[in-house]
């Protein structure tokens, strides 16, 4: 199926004025407001929510090389990721663990 020039360029319009009113709504509106300590509360998550949605992907799918399918090494480095991180409670300890385990074992057997 294939769109036209105008009917593209609506949608990207269309999105780019929903990008906006989303960010206005919070930024041009309350901004200069207190926000309840509830909200602040919750927003406080927000990274550890995003975070993981952006890295479980790459986790649980290989490149397409591989067919997209679940790739043990990613897993491996996955889980000494986390266990890393919930034994030392240091992000750069947790982040090593995962490099040395897909770079090294990685390497070791030619992955």
């Amino acid at each position: 199926m294939s769109y036209s020039t105008a009917e593209i360029w609506l949608v990207i319009g269309l999105l780019a004025a929903g990008t906006f009113a989303i960010r206005f709504s919070f930024l041009g509106l309350i901004g200069d407001r207190d926000l309840p300590p509830v909200v602040l509360r919750l927003l406080r998550y927000t990274p550890v929510a995003i975070l993981p949605g952006l890295a479980m992907p790459l986790v649980l799918a290989a490149p397409e090389s591989a067919g997209w399918t679940a790739d043990p090494l990613r897993l491996g480095a996955a889980a000494a990721t986390l266990m890393a991180g919930w034994l030392t409670k240091n992000m750069l300890a947790a982040i090593g663990a995962g490099a040395f385990v897909f770079y090294g074992l990685g390497a070791v057997f030619g992955l």
